[in-house]
């Protein structure tokens, strides 16, 4: 299992591609880092930083990035199924069409976060901030938004259902589908 506990990476260097399933990555600082179709199966990002970071189709799938700094970050169409994402920082980060089943995102900041087309079928988003998100297409049947901050987040032609919990006081507009 490779370690870079604590390390810091080569800014902008290429990773791409790179086979890092269950690498112990905590507290390593990988801003700018090309990570695009990298495997971080079950990695360790505990603390992470990858401000700006390409994880672009990355498999993310497991991996814990409790208190990562993903801002900016691009994950677009990258596999985020049941990856923990606790109190991880996500703002202006590119989720669109990333598949983010089951992942826990409880406490997480996507404020201006771009989610549109993104799957979070049964995610964990309680107390989460989507503050000016862009949901639009995002598919959040059987998601958990508990007590999210939905303030200018935009929800045109979301699919959701009746296994959605959504905010207390909040009206979703109608479901796509």
């Amino acid at each position: 299992m490779p370690i870079v506990h604590g390390y810091r990476i080569k800014p902008d260097a290429d990773l791409s591609h790179a086979r890092l399933a269950s690498a112990d990555l905590k507290n390593a600082d990988l801003e700018n880092v090309d990570l695009e179709y990298a495997n971080l199966q079950k990695a360790e990002l505990k603390g992470a930083r990858l401000v700006n970071a390409n994880l672009t189709h990355a498999d993310l799938s497991g991996a814990n990035l409790t208190n990562a700094n993903l801002e900016g970050a691009r994950l677009s169409n990258a596999n985020l199924n049941g990856a923990k994402l606790v109190s991880a920082y996500l703002s202006r980060a590119d989720l669109s069409a990333a598949y983010v089943f089951r992942a826990d995102l409880t406490k997480a900041d996507l404020t201006n976060a771009n989610l549109s087309g993104a799957y979070f079928g049964k995610a964990n988003l309680t107390d989460a901030d989507l503050s000016n998100a862009d949901l639009r297409f995002a598919d959040l049947r059987g998601a958990t938004l508990t007590d999210a901050d939905l303030s200018e987040t935009h929800l045109s032609e979301i699919i959701w259902d009746s296994t959605t919990f959504w905010p207390g006081d909040f009206t979703p507009p109608p479901s796509a589908k």
